[in-house]
């Protein structure tokens, strides 16, 4: 297989794409989504071995939502097991994924400790909740800015890596290395497409939100609450929808590349 090279303009339709994804099944997509927040959060509420092991899971997690994707995509049904169907391809090295997701993000919040004594880290990981003097400290504003450079490689591996495990049986390593190319290859895209949803999943709404707001200010927060979960209902299956867009659009097996133009004779 090869990471094909595309131009920042593709790049800028994989959230519509995706959102052309949640239309055709919008209700099963949603409920499996929803299934998989509160699963997640039921796992991270445990004490102590909790936010571990929901960290562990997400590379799995994520093939099912991406194999529900797929599904939809393809104008197959889906049924809820397919949340869990990551569990069932190549499970023991998609937990690996998982252990080294969760030592580089430990790695990269206890380097950012280095900056403000460790409170960022602790806001992060739910141990400790900053005020509002020390969040818009010179100290935690740096180590959010380290945590978040170190994080950019981490997360641009493990974009790919766990569908590169599941669908075409790479191991751990390697399935990192050909995300992380793959992304490097794809950057103009892939900044195009955190500029559509930054655009579309959060200014664009806010901005309507705050004019509706304005002027109805005595129904603010009830104008917020109404407006919040269809938002989240909708933008959030697109979204992780997109997701799988991207892989569709930038992996092509050796057998569907265009040919080369023949030589010159």
């Amino acid at each position: 297989m090869q990471a094909r090279k595309l131009t920042a303009r593709q790049g800028w339709g994989w959230l519509a794409a995706g959102f052309a994804i949640f239309r055709r099944n919008p209700a099963q997509l949603t409920m499996i989504i929803l299934g998989y927040w509160l699963l997640i959060a039921f796992v991270n509420s445990l004490p102590i071995i909790g936010p571990v092991l929901a960290t562990i899971s997400i590379p799995a997690f994520s093939v099912g939502l991406m194999n529900a994707c797929r599904d939809v995509d393809q104008g197959r049904g889906l049924l809820f097991p397919v949340l869990f169907s990551g569990f069932r391809q190549q499970r023991q090295t998609l937990l690996v994924l998982g252990v080294l997701y969760l030592a580089a993000t430990l790695f990269a919040l206890v380097a950012s400790s280095l900056a403000d004594g460790g409170l960022f880290m602790q806001s992060m990981i739910g141990s400790y909740r900053p005020s509002e003097e020390e969040v818009t400290s010179g100290g935690f504003l740096a180590a959010a800015q380290i945590a978040l450079i170190l994080m950019t490689p981490v997360i641009m591996a493990w974009w790919y890596a766990p569908l590169l495990v599941a669908w075409h049986g790479f191991g751990a390593g390697k399935a990192l290395f050909f995300s992380l190319a793959a992304c490097l290859r794809n950057w103009k895209p892939f900044l195009a497409y955190g500029a559509c949803v930054m655009v579309f999943g959060a200014l664009l709404p806010g901005l309507v939100l705050g004019l509706v707001v304005s002027a109805v200010p005595e129904a603010a927060s009830a104008i917020t609450s109404l407006a919040i979960v269809p938002l989240l209902l909708i933008l959030a299956p697109a979204l992780i929808a997109s997701f799988y867009v991207t892989y569709r659009e930038v992996f092509t097996t050796s057998e569907t590349v265009e040919p080369a133009p023949p030589a010159d004779v």
